[in-house]
């Protein structure tokens, strides 16, 4: 072979070699994510804020900040979002339309992070003084779902007080301008309100009475189908947030890095952020597909809500079955991989 026959082949090899190289960063830069997060106060903000979750999945992540449930399910059923953080109302109301959707991981099971609080001067001391109140409360969330909850339990008819439908950031509003005498909502909101008011009941004291709420991850059906491997890093690192925060987050004291990042996507005050994690149970990677969540209870957890729904007059109808809209497949992939 020829000097110039030989550079002519060496340049060859390397030009096909960049060709190929070019063309899986290509395929790495078209995939596409588009997720809609909320501001609750949970430890997957952390590698948010990182950005771990572009590198573990190698796709380009559009985050979008969403102020209730029933906007994410909106923004889900129009394709504009692929991967959603949605509370267990929501996810009910949208399975029971049959979004096709799909929960892939379960956030935390919500206890005292949700609450509902009487301002103070609303002359509100017991539950029967809710009565001709007005109370606000992001509707189809799991704090409408609780609200409703607690009032059948306390025996109050809900058409006996007035229901306002208020996002979040509009509740904390209204009730600096003392426009409504209660509200049913989670952080930072919650913490703002509870300035100059008063808890009457929380969702883990709901949870009690029969009526518990957790947080999820959904997927769109078809992005899962096209895109398994993305939804598997998400879920473990997802999974390794839950790991990290088990294993150290008794240091996350607010003079912490993790607490800052937290603060910073959520609008929580930093110092609130160590007491609000402890408003959640967040199920590690290994809880997620047993028989109490994606193995069996969250499909039940979905049918009940839905039932609830369907007696308040929220959802036209309930479906026969909702194991369609839960899988471990995701988990369990990502477990098998560690």
């Amino acid at each position: 072979m020829s000097r110039f026959t030989r550079r002519t082949f060496v340049a060859s090899v390397a030009a096909v070699g960049l060709t190929l190289a070019a063309g899986v960063q290509a395929r790495a830069d078209d995939t596409k994510l588009t997720i809609a997060y909320q501001t609750v106060v949970e430890p997957s903000k952390i590698p948010q804020a990182d950005g771990t979750y572009e590198t573990a999945t190698g796709a380009k992540i559009d985050w979008k900040k969403f102020d209730s449930g029933a906007d994410v399910i909106a923004a889900i059923a129009s394709g504009a979002v692929d991967i959603g953080y949605v509370g267990s109302s929501p996810l009910a109301a949208a399975a029971s339309r049959e979004l096709p959707i799909e929960t892939f991981f379960i956030v935390g099971l919500i206890g005292e992070s949700e609450a509902l609080v009487v301002r103070d001067g609303a002359k509100i001391t017991e539950p029967k003084d809710l009565v001709g109140k007005k109370i606000a409360v992001p509707f189809v969330s799991t704090t409408h779902y609780s609200l409703l909850a607690a009032l059948k339990h306390w025996d109050i008819d809900p058409k006996s007080v007035e229901i306002l439908n208020l996002r979040p950031p509009e509740i904390a509003a209204a009730w600096e301008r003392g426009d409504i005498d209660a509200a049913y909502v989670w952080d930072p909101a919650l913490g703002k309100i509870k300035e100059n008011g008063k808890v009457l009941t929380s969702s883990a004291e709901v949870a009690k009475w029969g009526a518990p709420t957790f947080d999820a991850w959904i997927v769109r059906k078809d992005y899962a189908e096209k895109h398994p491997e993305v939804v598997k890093q998400f879920v473990k690192v997802t999974g390794k947030s839950y790991a990290d925060f088990k294993a150290n987050g008794a240091k996350w004291d607010a003079k912490s890095p993790e607490a800052a990042k937290i603060a910073k996507l959520t609008g929580a005050k930093v110092e609130d952020v160590p007491a609000l994690l402890l408003g959640y149970h967040f199920p590690l990677l290994e809880e997620q597909a047993s028989a109490e969540l994606l193995g069996g209870g969250t499909v039940k957890a979905i049918a009940d809500a839905s039932a609830f729904l369907k007696e308040q007059g929220k959802i036209p109808a309930v479906l026969p079955d909702y194991s369609g809209y839960v899988t471990a497949k995701f988990v369990t992939d990502a477990l098998a991989s560690n």
